[in-house]
């Protein structure tokens, strides 16, 4: 931990001094590109407009209190799917976005290199003892078959975005490049002892720009770390308010070092320091 760090007071929704607003702005246009997918889990409602001051999560719009859901997710897993990974691959990209339209939390183990990048994406299932290399397609009808719900009960169109490859893949590949492809190489300056690290926890909402370049940091830098996704209808955000007491992303659980934290721009600067080596 840098000497004297205190972590930051969260400020939701607050562009501050530390932001590279370059970078707001091109995370903006890339979810853009893929149409907010993951913007929502599947089967997403809203339950009501006037929910009460009860504890539990609500977007506070004016006079309104609204609560939202998912009318078909209802399957809990117990243990964590790990994925290899590289972040500026488009293939690994649609994997990444199926688990966050199913809600599902998953362990994200960076990969770097031409032959290691050839076998990815890749899953282990410890619920279903099943492991899946090279195939996003393959990985994203498991997932569907085992955390999403009966076809029926949805809208096809709702995971056209991602199960429609041709189209998946070149709006992916675009949002990549428009983020100047950080990640397909290791950052020269990770400490190499970086993968055997345990796991960081980063509660994520893929549309936010905030949350982007701590994902792509977290990467880069070849960190194991595991994604609470927290898309508009995730139970994983009444689960952020019992923890925290509020509901804010990014924020990162570092089991290595006890911190916990919220401002995006001021976690990028932490990892930085921590999780680097110094001339």
């Amino acid at each position: 931990m840098p000497p004297g760090f205190i972590p930051p007071e969260p400020r939701p929704l607050t562009i501050t001094e530390s932001t590279d607003l370059g970078g707001f702005v091109t995370a903006l246009a890339a979810l853009a590109l893929r149409l907010a997918t993951g913007a929502f889990v599947l089967g997403w409602k809203v339950d009501t407009i006037f929910a009460p001051e009860d504890g539990k999560y609500a977007l506070q719009l004016g006079p309104f209190r609204i609560r939202d859901s998912s009318s078909v997710l209802d399957r809990d897993k117990t243990s964590v799917i790990v994925l290899y990974d590289n972040e500026s691959s488009p293939r690994c990209k649609r994997v990444r976005e199926m688990m966050n339209l199913l809600d599902i939390t998953y362990e994200c183990r960076p990969c770097f290199g031409p032959y290691i990048n050839d076998l990815l994406p890749c899953i282990m299932d410890p619920n279903v003892d099943r492991t899946i290399i090279h195939g996003d397609d393959n990985i994203i009808e498991h997932l569907l078959k085992e955390y999403g719900p009966p076809t029926s009960s949805y809208d096809p169109k709702a995971v056209w975005p991602i199960t429609f490859e041709e189209f998946s893949l070149a709006t992916s590949q675009m949002a990549i490049k428009l983020r100047g492809s950080t990640a397909v190489v290791q950052q020269s300056t990770a400490r190499p002892d970086n993968w055997c690290m345990k796991p960081l926890e980063l509660w994520a909402y893929k549309c936010s720009p905030f949350v982007r370049p701590v994902k792509e940091k977290l990467s880069t830098l070849g960190l194991p770390h595991t994604i609470v996704s927290c898309s508009r209808g995730s139970k994983n955000r009444d689960r952020m308010i019992d923890k925290v007491g509020r509901f804010q992303v990014p924020y990162l659980v570092d089991a290595n070092t006890g911190v916990e934290m919220f401002e995006g721009a001021e976690i990028v600067n932490y990892l930085e320091a921590v999780y680097t080596v110094k001339d």
